[in-house]
This record gives C-alpha cells, sequence and structure tokens, in this order.
C-alpha cells in the first residue's frame, strides 16, 4: 500500500466538557496520513486538495465547536428543549449549555480523548474520500510549550465567524517581560489563575444566583447570527473581564493588572490564541 502524509495539518481550537475539570479549552494539532493505490496521476490523493477536502472537513466538524460525550452519565437533558443540557460534576456542581446544533458535537464515549475524536473524524474523511483511498489515520497531539500555559474556554457574540460560539476554547500559552527580562514567576502565576477557566465579560452576565447547597452560579446569554446562545457555570469557574474576550483585550488587561502591580515597570505580554497565534501588549 502506499501512503501520503500532511503534517501540521489544522489546529483545531475547541471545548469539551469533563467529569472534574468542567468546561475545557483545548488546542490540538491534526496530522494526517493517507493509505491506498496510486491514480491515473500516481497519487494517493492529490496534495492540492487535502487542504480543500481534509483540512475542511476536520476544521468544520470538530474546531470552534463543543465536543460532549454523550455517554458521560452525569448528562441529562429535557425532551422538550433538547437544544439545553446539564453536565453534572464530581463536586457536585453542574454546568448548562444551549446553542444551535452546529456549535456542538456529540461524541459516542463517557469522556473525551483523542483516540475518540480522530476516530469520529476518520470516519467522517473516509465517506467522501475517492475509492482509491483505502485508510485515513488521523494523529491528534498537543504543541510542544516550553514554559506556562493555560487551558480557557470563551464566546465573543460580536465575531461573524465561528467565534461566536459560546463555548469553545484553546490550550494557550503566555509570556511576560518584566523591565526587558522574561518573568516566569508571573507567567505561572497567571496560568495557575486560568487553569481550566471560562472568560467572561460582563455585558453577558443575564444572572447571578446561589442555590440551596450553597454553590454561585453565573448565567451568560447573548444572540449572534448562528442564533442563541446561553451558559451557566459555577462562579469560580469563571474570571470576569468588563470587556470582550478577544486575545487583544486577554493580553491587554493581562498587561493592565501586572502593570497595577508593578507600577515602575516596564510590562510586555504576549499572549496566545491556542498555537502560533495570539496579541501583544505592552504598559
Amino acid at each position: 500500500m502506499n501512503h501520503l502524509f500532511v503534517d501540521n495539518l489544522t489546529v483545531i481550537d475547541f471545548a469539551y466538557l469533563d467529569a472534574t475539570r468542567g468546561l475545557v479549552g483545548e488546542s490540538w494539532i491534526a496530522d494526517v496520513v493517507l493509505g491506498g493505490e496510486l491514480d491515473d496521476q500516481g497519487m494517493v490523493f492529490d496534495f492540492s486538495n487535502v487542504k480543500r477536502t481534509i483540512k475542511r472537513i476536520i476544521d468544520e466538524r470538530v474546531d470552534h465547536r463543543l465536543v460532549i460525550p454523550r455517554g458521560y452519565e452525569g448528562l441529562s437533558w429535557d425532551q422538550d428543549t433538547p437544544d439545553i443540557f446539564t453536565w453534572a460534576l464530581t463536586d457536585g456542581s453542574h454546568i448548562v449549555h444551549r446553542s444551535p446544533d452546529e456549535a456542538i458535537v456529540w461524541l459516542c464515549a463517557e469522556r473525551v480523548d483523542k483516540a475518540e475524536v480522530a476516530a469520529l473524524l476518520e470516519r467522517e474523511l473516509m465517506a467522501v474520500l475517492p475509492a482509491n483511498v483505502t485508510s485515513v489515520a488521523i494523529n491528534l497531539r498537543e504543541d510542544a510549550i516550553e514554559g506556562a500555559y493555560y487551558h480557557y474556554v470563551h464566546g465573543l457574540k460580536k465575531h461573524l465567524g465561528n467565534c461566536q460560539r459560546i463555548a469553545h476554547g484553546h490550550r494557550s500559552p503566555i509570556r511576560v517581560d518584566r523591565n526587558g527580562k522574561r518573568d516566569e514567576e508571573l507567567e505561572h502565576s497567571w496560568a495557575k489563575l486560568w487553569q481550566d477557566i471560562y472568560v467572561g465579560s460582563e455585558e453577558d452576565v443575564v444572572r447571578r444566583h446561589v442555590e440551596e447547597d450553597g454553590v454561585a452560579y453565573i448565567t451568560f446569554e447573548y444572540e449572534a447570527n448562528q442564533g442563541e446562545f446561553a451558559l451557566t457555570l459555577p462562579e469560580k469557574r469563571v474570571y470576569m473581564m468588563n470587556t470582550d474576550t478577544t486575545v487583544e483585550f486577554i493580553a491587554a488587561h493581562i498587561a493592565d493588572q501586572l502593570k497595577a502591580d508593578f507600577p515602575s515597570d516596564t510590562i510586555l505580554v504576549k499572549a496566545y490564541e491556542g498555537v502560533g497565534k495570539g496579541a501583544i501588549a505592552s504598559r
């Protein structure tokens, strides 16, 4: 059998639900290997079609979506409102989510892992590739990060693309320079603060309440051009900002906070949004 490989084909930035961690932002790099017979051009698959077909399907299926393992026993919903579901966490709290169907992916598994997501994508691809392609193998992996990073989830209601979805996320490094020198201690303090965090905007908050068990919750709602979105989370799993939560605003917010802590110092923050992209703010 002949094989064609494409490394670093795309990065999928998405979110998923975990029993303990809650709402988790993630960024996975996708490598693809196709196996099969050579076609009339002497190819397994034309490289010019790789991005047009394979990358497009991977991006459309998972990128900027919320992946939900349907087999998790703590998942529940009302048949009368199937677009709303509740996710019970191991600490006794819960998450409630509502969105259009295109913003989520149902995974036939008890938990989200790379093998299950890769298998879903492989099935999707095999259904559309030409007959001479007899196998598809997708390798999903994290970017190798030297230093501090955090997993965060957000939604950008003003965005005209898929970033408007209320629960998509990223695995992101952060770099902080203080007076022209890297400060790894500050990097790690922000990474700890934003470990598995939802970064929310105050203008999207519609309700704050405390339930009978004493857990405080925040509910976000907004309408974007893809539809209506809502998300309720335990307050301790949320970091609030007074602006939108674009990476530009995130970098500026962190730089402002550090400048307030060290007013006489020069601060530079390089905040990533997933792999190889982000924003820089200096104060």
